[in-house]
């Protein structure tokens, strides 16, 4: 019941919440805070009892949950949880924690609705990590959906309208094809076997011709792929990010971003094994295609927060770039890299929001000299802006360089292309802190720095990012076991030659 608890308390949070702000703003955000609180305490108990399991378990699940929902077609209520999505809920539940104190003073209109949809989207991610019943799993997808297009449409900056209709028909579309695919896998599944079922350990066992895999499988591409976001199909991404508040962006590439690359090891690359194989080449060279145009692209900008979603572009395009290289180390750094990708531009989106909200700008070219006015603010914006250009010590580093030996391995011109992406990065990253907080502060700005509440936000994500670059060995041991045991199949199984 653990698992079911960890969703349930946090929608049962956000309607709190949304109650209690008549009586006191404080209260509702402390409801959202008790709720988050309450589910770390439950993933830290899963993550310690994980510690014991010997890598070799006979199955790779931590923790699971299964009830007849609606037996007529094979739909069922099942939950797992591996240590892949063990170490995902600890990212949605931390970054649930940030988005929270980033929103204090920022959203003062309607803010009970704010935090309801904010701790819905939460609830959504934390069911898309766990679901392993393919209808159930699409619930969660759609249901990541539509508080995420309110907290735009409603909180978000001055092309709000625009950005959130974008978001919605990308995602909505990009979904029905995801769940026509599931449809379909269902009926072959039926035809071979005479049996409706949207199991995925039923599902992962279908016989199919190459064909109709290969079709099966790119709608779930397209839904993964818009949400990772694969270039093409990221277009929507740096408007979202860019108009959505301060708490919305925080969860929108810390997370949102992350169920996309979660699909695809979890269900587009297992259920479809050859069909995998055969586009691999293809998905890795557009991994490594996206890790140069999205940091060619973010070299150009000049708003703040379009800058930190296209570095976005950039940095997932390695995820993508580990999914489809096909061996464990490749694997491990796309982990590693979801979780240290989801910490660091976090932050920096936080730090872009406490400063918008300060100067009501996010032009670099109405900033510089910074540092004099809010030197903690220069200082955080510095530490991660060289954690995301992959400086040694930090989580970034290790992540990109497993990715980058995993794919040396599988295809030497991917990580060759692959690399120049750290040479890419340092450039934008640190012309961002150029630009922003160095130079004369010629237009006057004074301003209060980080408050104590932001600076805690920023240690600790700071702590964590330096705790995974020098000792990245628990994050590995915990996700080792999934990519082992022989149920389930992961995207390395499904990839090996």
């Amino acid at each position: 019941m653990t698992l079911l608890w960890l969703i349930v308390i946090l929608l049962a949070g956000g309607a709190a919440a949304w109650l209690l702000e008549r009586r006191s703003m404080v209260l509702a955000r402390g409801a959202c805070l008790l709720a988050l609180a309450i589910d770390l305490i439950l993933v830290v108990s899963l993550w310690l009892s994980a510690g014991g399991r010997p890598e070799a378990a006979e199955t790779a699940w931590i923790a699971e949950l299964r009830w007849d929902w609606i037996p007529r077609f094979g739909i069922g209520f099942h939950l797992a949880m591996d240590g892949i999505s063990l170490l995902l809920a600890a990212l949605t539940i931390v970054l649930g924690f940030a988005a929270v104190a980033a929103s204090w003073t920022e959203i003062s209109d309607r803010a009970g609705f704010f935090h309801f949809n904010l701790m819905w989207v939460l609830a959504g991610v934390l069911g898309v990590f766990l679901s392993l019943d393919l209808f159930l799993f699409y619930f969660f997808w759609e249901l990541m959906l539509v508080p995420m297009y309110f907290l735009i449409a409603i909180w978000g900056h001055e092309n709000r309208t625009y950005a959130s209709i974008k978001f919605f028909l990308f995602t909505q579309l990009s979904g029905l094809f995801m769940l026509l695919s599931i449809l379909g896998l269902v009926f072959v599944h039926y035809r071979a076997t005479g049996i409706y079922t949207f199991d995925y350990g039923e599902l992962l066992r279908t016989p199919m011709a190459r064909s109709t895999a290969f079709a099966l499988m790119l709608g779930f591409v397209a839904a993964f792929g818009v949400k990772l976001p694969m270039v093409p199909l990221h277009t929507w991404l740096p408007d979202a990010h860019t108009e959505a508040p301060t708490g919305g962006s925080v969860v929108l590439a810390g997370l949102l971003l992350k169920t996309g690359a979660y699909g695809l090891f979890r269900f587009a690359v297992p259920l479809f094994p050859e069909a995998a194989r055969l586009f691999a080449p293809a998905a890795m060279i557009l991994g490594a295609a996206g890790i140069i145009y999205g940091a060619v692209l973010a070299f150009a900008q000049t708003d703040l927060k379009r800058l930190v979603a296209y570095s976005s572009v950039s940095h997932m395009g390695f995820v993508l770039v580990g999914i489809y290289a096909g061996n464990e180390l490749a694997l491990q750094g796309a982990i590693l890299q979801m979780i240290c990708h989801g910490l660091g531009t976090g932050a920096l989106f936080i730090l872009a929001g406490a400063l918008q909200e300060r100067i009501h700008t996010r032009d670099m070219n109405r900033m510089g000299g910074l540092w004099e006015v809010c030197p903690r603010m220069g200082a955080m914006g510095l530490f991660f802006a060289l954690a995301s250009l992959g400086l040694p010590g930090l989580g970034n580093f290790v992540a990109e360089i497993l990715v980058l030996v995993g794919a040396y391995r599988a295809s030497i011109p991917v990580a060759a292309v692959s690399a120049v992406g750290l040479v890419t990065a340092t450039i934008y990253a640190l012309e961002m802190v150029q630009r922003a907080f160095h130079g004369k502060n010629v237009r006057g700005w004074k301003f209060p720095d980080l408050s104590v509440r932001e600076m805690a936000v920023m240690a600790v994500l700071a702590l964590l990012l330096l705790w995974i670059g020098l000792y990245p060995k628990t994050l590995l041991d915990t996700a080792r076991p999934a990519l082992h045991a022989p149920a389930p199949p992961v995207a390395t199984a499904a990839l090996r030659p």
